[in-house]
């Protein structure tokens, strides 16, 4: 292609990048009035959610124990019709109908719509009840995330205060966005879960898929560097230092050499595990309770309750 033509070159250009072969999987035809979820609202939902679960520490700094139901309130009220919007926008992205109506009128096929049934008003009611869903369960992630903090707490001798875990610590950071994706994912909202926890991977270096089944008293010291897949197990008073990869070991394939999803494929940590850091633990292998795994070492085999591993020098 020749160069001395900006014009020409910028037309041939958009043509090729505009062609449906290019763009085959790496597009998404958006139907009017139904946009992506927004990285830039999730952030929003994630700050009034972190000044719901930890107020004082987040959002409004001069909130006092007066003043601190009417504020609540606030937050709440906003998180519902923020969640509501992102939620709708994520059933859009996932059901495909903007994509395949427009699919079949390129085809000159009318689509049946059952009367007076509106799909758009259907998904906005089903993400409203999720997003109330959600909000209903704070209380409980809030607990989850104060056994988190006294576990971050009691096993860091620098640590002098919860104020100082939770306005500092990587690891809550990354949980309360976690234990807020896990919910959504569990209530089966697709696409946002996984950007929320992306999100926080971004924000401390901590990779902890939505799917995950983490325990309480969960903690992570340090952080940077932690991987979690989506199959994971994780009991109760587990802690990981930074570096830990909890991976599979092997990804199944189908007869057509694509990987088979959905089989569990990562490792289960029962209760009161320890693992140091740089240490890798790979594929469905249970970790037995009150193990101790050593730094720097691959583990791809069961380990016996209260058993130790450690890199020989």
């Amino acid at each position: 292609m020749s160069l001395q033509d900006p014009t020409h070159t910028l037309t041939r250009t958009v043509e090729a990048l505009s062609d449906p072969e290019s763009l085959r999987g790496l597009f998404h035809q958006h139907q009017e009035g139904n946009p992506l979820p927004s990285g830039k609202t999730l952030e929003e939902i994630m700050e009034i959610s972190r000044a719901i679960l930890f107020p004082g520490y987040y959002g409004v700094p001069s909130v006092n124990i007066h003043t601190i139901q009417y504020q609540i309130g606030v937050y709440a009220e906003r998180l519902r019709r923020l969640l509501t919007e992102q939620i709708h926008a994520g059933l859009c992205f996932a059901s495909g109908c903007a994509t395949d109506k427009a699919v079949k009128e390129d085809k000159g096929e009318k689509e049946a719509e059952p009367e007076n049934v509106s799909p758009d008003r259907n998904l906005r009611e089903e993400a409203e009840a999720t997003a109330m869903r959600l909000i209903a369960r704070l209380p409980e992630i809030r607990q989850l995330l104060a056994t988190d903090v006294v576990a971050a707490y009691n096993g860091d001798p620098a640590a002098e205060s919860f104020g100082e875990i939770i306005s500092c610590y990587p690891v809550i950071k990354a949980l309360s966005n976690y234990r807020l994706a896990h919910e959504l994912y569990l209530l089966g909202v697709p696409l946002i879960p996984r950007m929320l926890t992306e999100m926080a991977h971004s924000e401390t270096g901590i990779d902890i898929h939505p799917a995950a089944q983490i325990g309480s008293h969960f903690t992570i010291d340090h952080g940077t560097g932690v991987v979690i897949g989506a199959t994971c197990i994780i009991g109760n008073h587990v802690k990981l230092y930074q570096g830990v990869t909890l991976g599979a070991k092997s990804f199944p394939v189908d007869e057509n050499g694509n990987p088979i999803k959905g089989i569990p494929r990562h490792p289960i940590l029962q209760d009161h595990v320890i693992v140091y850091s740089n240490a890798t633990i790979l594929g469905r292998i249970t970790i037995g309770e009150g193990c101790v795994v050593g730094a720097n070492i691959w583990v791809t085999e069961d380990m016996e309750p209260k058993t130790k591993k450690y890199k020989k020098s």
